[in-house]
């Protein structure tokens, strides 16, 4: 199968296109044959990782500026004394706060850190009406928002607050850092930039024709969600069909593996479809965005600020396998005296969500440890 087809995940499986109503939050209780997810997440207390004996976990909630409320999780560390640098964490795109991020945060509190990590606005536990639709203005904002209620903590020093982010909420955090310079550091391991992905394709592969065909689908669409008074779910990078046309799913992932399913889609059902990183408010484990995510990716461009960064710094962390490693080596050249580059041998796209192996904290911690002095 043509790699960048595979990006459609189960659209690439042979799925049809499909518009159906959003199921009641919560609806799939059922996992994948052969997975256990439910079954860990719940033994861990609804988390995918054991919380470090040494790190204390609280649940908090905090509002953006546009009033939605965000789902939380503060991880501090138990010997914590005056004022400790501080990170706000989320991603990847599709994931909730139990998953790679709470991963994240837990490891940066043990290394002395207060760590947030947070739902993106309409997922997970945060708030918004419409669940499962995503904005990258909004999501740039919930970073924003992060910072806000780290700030107020009394062991959070303002100067020393940063940004980790991971996969398709790297580009988010990126930009965040861009417009707002509290935000003294920002790293991200797995980099998308989500609206390159929706209006591009992967590897920029759309044409301008199939371009024009994903923008005239998502058009038809809001005709559909408007007449039916409900919002549709559908792929967020939508594929091809042999035919030539937009053939988008009601699922980012499939219920159970096929047998001749392309190395992208395994290395992500391996993740959100067992017992490795299976969690049931998770997009990614349970079903797909609502179908016109798209529209504003094409309009809200990521990465048009880079330059407002500096003179702070970026750290991007890519596997050397990933097929999302062209993305951190874009932005890392497009601004090279801003962002530094480490790359991961023998680690893929999502090894770099949860295999503390390979992930380089050491390398992270470095980082942060220099640049939120």
């Amino acid at each position: 199968m043509e790699r960048r087809k595979a990006l459609g995940l189960i659209a690439a499986t042979g799925a049809t296109a499909s518009f159906t109503a959003l199921p009641s939050f919560g609806a799939e209780t059922g996992r994948a044959a052969g997975a256990t997810g439910q079954g860990k997440a719940t033994a861990k207390g609804g988390y995918t990782f054991a919380l470090d004996k040494n790190v204390k976990r609280t649940s908090v909630r905090f509002k953006n500026r546009y009033g939605i409320e965000v789902a939380a999780d503060l991880y501090v560390p138990l010997t914590a004394r005056g004022k400790l640098p501080a990170l706000a964490v989320s991603g990847p795109f599709g994931a909730v706060k139990e998953q790679s991020s709470g991963l994240y945060a837990n490891e940066f509190a043990r290394r002395g850190y207060v760590a947030l990590a947070f739902d993106p606005s309409f997922t997970g536990e945060s708030g918004g009406t419409v669940r499962d639709v995503a904005s990258p203005d909004i999501y740039t904002e919930d970073y924003s928002a992060a910072v806000d209620f780290l700030g107020l903590q009394r062991i959070v020093d303002r100067e020393r607050i940063g940004a980790q982010a991971v996969c398709g909420l790297s580009g988010m955090a990126l930009t965040a850092a861009a417009a707002d310079s509290r935000i003294k550091a920002v790293a991200a391991a797995s980099m998308y930039d989500m609206s390159r992905s929706m209006s591009r394709g992967h590897e920029d592969y759309y044409t301008r024709e199939q371009r024009q065909k994903i923008v005239d689908h998502l058009s038809r669409q809001r005709w559909i969600d408007a007449e039916n008074g409900t919002f549709a779910r559908g792929s967020h990078e939508i594929p091809f069909d042999e035919n030539g046309n937009a053939a988008p799913s009601n699922r980012i992932l499939p219920k159970t593996l096929p047998a001749d399913a392309d190395p992208i889609t395994k290395i992500f059902f391996d993740y959100y479809r067992t017992e490795r990183g299976y969690h049931p408010r998770s997009i990614n484990s349970t079903t797909a965005w609502t179908a016109t995510t798209p529209m504003s990716f094409f309009a809200f461009q990521l990465m048009t600020n880079i330059d407002m960064l500096a003179p702070r710094k970026a750290l991007l962390v890519a596997g050397a396998d990933a097929h999302s490693r062209y993305y951190s080596e874009d932005v890392q050249a497009k601004a090279p005296d801003t962002v530094d580059l480490v790359i991961v041998p023998g680690a893929d796209h999502v090894d770099l969500y949860d295999r503390k192996d390979l992930i380089p904290f050491d390398r992270l911690d470095e980082f942060f440890t220099k640049n939120l002095a």
